[in-house]
């Protein structure tokens, strides 16, 4: 085992290709093509020597990169003095649920007109944005976004104002034609758009060429900036923090804020972000805050639940650290796995026994077990026909196979990491026979060894990575957070239902929030919380407006909100704004694991 890797990409490195290909995580951050891995690291020094070995290196900010490695080469990597830690990317889920209610957010919308966000940058980082539609534009038509940067269009740099075609872009211009025939084309020589400095993927267009194209008909915008929002989910968000009709019918929370949008991810079959597409969009918008010289608040509308939760993993660690960069705040949704039956917090003394229902049709499962180091635990697994067996926790490597009733069990148990302060054991079920693990209910069996803390905890993939009929029997809703809403000095944003002006009235945290103590850490998440039951906003194809819900639509509420506040205090740093936010959030009555320090209150916090 390789201390400085992280315990599931060494577990992935040591599974064949096509053993990986059957599970839901361990494949992710490989190209069967080029057969090399995008990591992340955490390094001092330089890193030319890496460069001059066929490693393709992205600095970051604060000692952060992201390299993309040949196979061949992680050992490489790894024995680099300069190399501190390594982790592959992880799959994020958007947070969005489908509407319950009616709700707004009047205390937002009905502001002194001063306060407008004006002079205040907001990045969001989503699933794109429809970036022709009126809210986004200033009352002469010209649009609001400085930048927009498209990661899954590629661009051809050795042909000027020549680029390619997505697998997406093609399939809006040809929607019969089978995905395996679908091959990059070019769009034409446009003039429009480049790679953006620093980074090796996507299309950056600037607010001119958005102006140019807007001047244009409708079919020759698209052909002249082809991005599209293909899901709303970005456009949504967007609209919701930022968004302004020319009617005023519309208005979100900071309606004058200029927007840079970044539509993450490379174009592939499961369509969702990567923990370095992330990190690459985060760094592009420090960046050119750092340029304009303006505040910048960052919208995270996104997360997962691979890893301990403690805020020690390189993405929680990068953006506490973005955090501290200028005058930037990062707002995150809690996530919708308060419901979810995925995650379950138990102690050895009181909680030997976990069950775990595992429905119908399930390809694969992960199944996360983290725990104190200097507790020793003896671990049995019973499938559901009775079979079982002991999970050794004395193998050489840590990894080995187990197969029980027709399921294969990838066991890896780790080691202490440089930035991991809990033992993960981690289990990857897949079909021994047929194309379903075995369904039913299984049982995990812990029994003391040695006790310390005693306490551990289990996590099951989150947003679409299961089935519903999946999840532990008895599921702790108190320890629902996602990854990256544990990270410490982020703004961690839950979801409320109701709508008024006062606490109360806005009835309860919804069920679905994600919430809980940071495990082996004084943090409680989350921070504040916000309306987030169908929420108005508009509609990625600008035929009308709709209703969303999720913390993912809460969470742009305060993104615009503390744009307004940098508006009017354009010096206030991300530990002023907590602060703020901490002085005057209405308490709701309910406990502050569930509400953090109350529902955001924009009158109090603008002092209006």
């Amino acid at each position: 085992m390789d201390q400085k890797l992280e315990n599931i990409l060494n577990l992935a490195l040591e599974t064949p290709e096509e053993e990986r290909k059957q599970t839901e995580s361990l494949n992710v951050g490989y190209s069967a093509e080029s057969r090399s891995w995008e990591l992340i690291v955490k390094y001092h020094g330089s890193l030319d020597g890496l460069r001059e070995q066929n490693i393709v290196v992205e600095e970051l900010i604060a000692g952060y990169a992201i390299l993309t490695v040949p196979e061949t080469l992680v050992d490489t990597v790894s024995e680099t003095p300069e190399i501190e830690y390594v982790e592959k990317p992880k799959r994020f889920y958007y947070q969005q649920t489908d509407p319950d209610g009616a709700s707004c957010f009047p205390p937002v919308t009905r502001r002194t007109p001063f306060l407008n966000g004006r002079g205040v940058l907001l990045a969001v980082l989503d699933s794109g944005i429809t970036w022709d539609l009126e809210v986004f534009r200033k009352a002469d038509g010209s649009t609001r976004i400085r930048y927009l940067w498209d990661q899954t269009i590629p661009w051809d740099q050795t042909i000027p104002g020549k680029q390619a075609a997505s697998r997406e872009q093609e399939t809006l211009r040809n929607p019969t034609l089978p995905q395996n025939q679908i091959a990059p084309e070019e769009t034409g020589d446009t003039g429009y758009g480049r790679t953006p400095d620093g980074f090796p993927i996507g299309t950056e267009y600037t607010e001119e060429e958005i102006n140019r194209a807007l001047n244009s008909s409708v079919l020759e915008r698209y052909r002249l900036i082809p991005s599209r929002d293909l899901t709303g989910h970005g456009t949504a968000v967007a609209g919701i923090a930022a968004g302004r009709s020319a009617d005023g019918l519309y208005t979100g929370a900071a309606p004058e804020a200029e927007l840079i949008i970044v539509k993450l991810g490379l174009p592939r079959e499961e369509g969702f972000p990567r923990t370095t597409e992330i990190m690459r969009g985060v760094t592009y918008a420090l960046r050119k805050a750092r340029q304009l010289n303006m505040p910048l608040v960052i919208n995270l509308s996104f997360g997962n639940s691979y890893g301990s939760h403690d805020g020690s993993s390189l993405l929680e660690r990068f953006l506490d650290n973005a955090s501290e960069i200028g005058r930037t705040v990062i707002c995150v949704g809690s996530g919708n796995e308060g419901a979810a039956r995925g995650h379950f917090a138990g102690n050895i003394t009181r909680d030997g026994r976990v069950e775990l229902a595992v429905g119908n049709y399930e390809r694969n499962l992960n199944i996360q077990l983290w725990k104190n180091y200097s507790d020793v635990f003896r671990i049995r697994l019973q499938a559901p026909g009775g079979e079982e067996a002991e999970l050794s926790t004395n193998i050489q490597g840590g990894k080995y196979t187990l197969e029980l009733e027709q399921t294969r069990i990838l066991v890896y148990l780790g080691e202490p990491l440089p930035y991991a302060v809990a033992q993960e054991i981690y289990l990857d079920m897949i079909p021994a026979e047929g194309s379903y693990i075995n369904a039913g209910i299984w049982t995990i069996r812990l029994e003391p060894v040695v006790t310390v803390t005693g306490q551990y905890y289990l996590y099951l993939p989150a947003g679409s990575g299961i089935g519903e009929s999946t999840g532990f029997y008895r599921a702790t809703p108190q320890v629902t957070l996602t990854i990256p809403s544990t990270a410490a000095k982020v703004i961690t944003v839950g979801a409320l239902e109701g709508e008024g002006s006062s606490g109360r009235a806005f009835g309860r945290v919804v069920h679905y929030s994600g919430c809980g103590p940071v495990p082996g850490t004084c943090v409680s998440k989350p921070d504040v919380i916000a309306p987030a039951s169908a929420v108005l906003s508009c509609d990625n194809h600008g035929r009308a407006y709709r209703r969303r819900s999720g913390t993912s639509m809460a969470t742009p509420v305060v993104s615009g909100v503390i744009a307004l506040l940098l508006s009017a205090q354009p010096w206030l740093t991300n530990l002023d704004v907590k602060i703020r936010l901490m002085e005057t959030g209405i308490d709701c009555g309910i406990s502050r694991n569930r509400q953090g320090w109350g529902l955001i209150n924009p009158k109090g916090l603008l002092g209006i």
